[in-house]
C-alpha cells in the first residue's frame, strides 16, 4: 500500500537514488519495481545489526527519510543515520522531537483515525513536495517465479485448462483475524462446485498456518490442493496470485497482492477496523458480520469470535457470483 507513495516520489524526484529499508523477507515482494534503486534488508533487530546498520545508512548520507511506520525506533534510527530531513507521523513525544517535517495524526473522540494507508502514506510524500501519481498498487511478477509456480502446480496434478481457486487461510496479527477452518473447507467445495474452480491453499511458511490449511484440507470433501508442505516466498505468492481466477483470504497481505495484480479478492473482515483498506474496491468484496463488538482491534477475541463464526460460506459464494461475473 506504499507503492502510490514510491510512484510519486520517482515522478517528482526522476534523478534522485531512492533506497527502501525493511525486513529481508520483504524485498521479493517489490522486486522489479522502478520507483527505487536499493532495498537494504532488515534482518533482525538485534541491537549489533542495528549498529551496523547506522554506520551503513550514515555512509550512504541521505538527504531524506520517509518514515512510512510509526514507532519511535525508525524515527531514532533515522536521525542517527543522519537524514537531515525526516518526515512522518507526530505520534508521540519522541517522534515529534525527532522528526524534521511532521503530520499531525488525526483524531476521532482522542484516538488515531483510521483512513485508507494509500492516503496515509502519500500525505508524507506530499511533505516533500510529491505530487499524487495515482492511487493504484503497483508489483511485478518475475517470470521465473511464474514458470516455477506452474510447474510445482502441475506436479500436484492441476492441468493447464483448469481455473484456479486460490486460498490463504492464515494470518500473522492472531487467531482473532481467521475465519473458521471448517468454513474456508465448505466455501472451497461450493466454489469448486458451482464454479469449477481449484482450491490451491497456500501459507506463510509458519507451523500455524501449515496446520491451518491443513485443516481445512482434511474437512474439504472436493478435491484440494495444498501447497502446505512446499516452500514458496512472495514471489511465488505473487505469481500464484497473477495465476488466480479468484483469491478468497482473511484479512492479511495475500488481499493487496491480489488487488495490486488486478486478480478479484474476497476478503473475510474480523477484528480490524476495514477503513484502513477502503479503496481500490472495484475487484473485491469485503465481507464482514454486523456485530456490535466489530471492530475491536484486538489479536484473541475474549468471547465467542461472533464477528467471523457467524459469517456463512454462502456469502463467499454469492460474492464470487458477481466478481467471476
Amino acid at each position: 500500500m506504499a507503492t502510490p507513495a514510491l510512484r510519486a516520489l520517482r515522478r517528482a524526484q526522476p534523478q534522485a537514488e531512492i533506497t527502501l529499508l525493511g525486513p529481508a523477507s520483504h524485498a521479493g515482494l517489490l522486486n522489479g519495481l522502478d520507483s527505487f534503486d536499493h532495498f537494504l534488508p532488515i534482518r533482525s533487530k538485534g541491537l549489533g545489526e542495528a549498529l551496523a546498520r547506522m554506520r551503513a545508512l550514515r555512509a550512504r548520507r541521505f538527504d531524506w527519510a520517509l518514515l512510512l511506520p510509526d514507532s519511535p525506533r525508525v524515527a531514532l534510527e533515522a536521525w542517527l543515520a543522519g537524514a537531515r530531513r525526516r518526515a512522518g507521523y507526530a505520534r508521540d513525544p519522541l517522534r515529534r522531537r525527532l522528526l524534521s517535517e511532521r503530520i499531525e495524526p488525526p483524531l476521532e473522540q482522542g484516538r488515531r483515525m483510521p483512513f485508507s494507508m494509500i492516503e496515509r502514506y502519500l500525505r508524507i510524500t506530499r511533505l516533500f513536495g510529491a505530487a499524487d501519481a495515482g492511487k493504484t498498487l503497483d508489483l511485478r511478477v518475475d517470470a521465473g517465479a511464474a514458470e516455477r509456480v506452474a510447474a510445482r502446480l502441475a506436479s500436484l496434478g492441476l492441468q493447464p485448462a483448469e481455473r484456479l481457486l486460490l486460498v490463504a487461510p492464515g494470518a500473522a496479527f492472531g487467531p482473532s483475524k481467521l475465519w473458521p477452518a471448517r468454513h474456508f473447507a465448505r466455501a472451497c467445495d461450493l466454489l469448486q462446485r458451482r464454479f469449477g474452480l481449484v482450491p490451491v491453499l497456500v501459507v506463510a511458511p509458519n507451523d500455524e498456518e501449515i496446520r491451518i490449511a491443513r485443516e481445512v484440507a482434511s474437512h474439504a470433501q472436493e478435491r484440494c490442493i495444498s501447497l502446505a508442505d512446499t516452500k514458496g516466498d512472495l514471489e511465488d505468492l505473487k505469481a500464484l496470485v497473477d495465476a488466480a481466477a479468484l483469491l478468497v483470504c482473511n484479512d492479511t497481505g495475500a488481499r493487496h497482492v491480489a488487488v495490486a495484480l488486478e486478480r478479484p479478492v474476497i476478503t473475510l473482515m474480523g477484528p480490524t477496523d476495514p477503513r484502513h483498506t477502503h479503496h481500490l474496491l472495484e475487484r473485491q468484496r469485503v465481507l464482514y458480520e454486523p456485530v456490535e463488538c466489530r471492530p475491536c482491534g484486538r489479536p484473541t477475541c475474549p468471547i465467542d469470535h461472533r464477528c467471523l463464526v457467524g459469517l456463512p460460506p454462502e456469502r463467499v459464494v454469492e460474492a464470487a457470483a458477481e466478481l467471476l461475473a
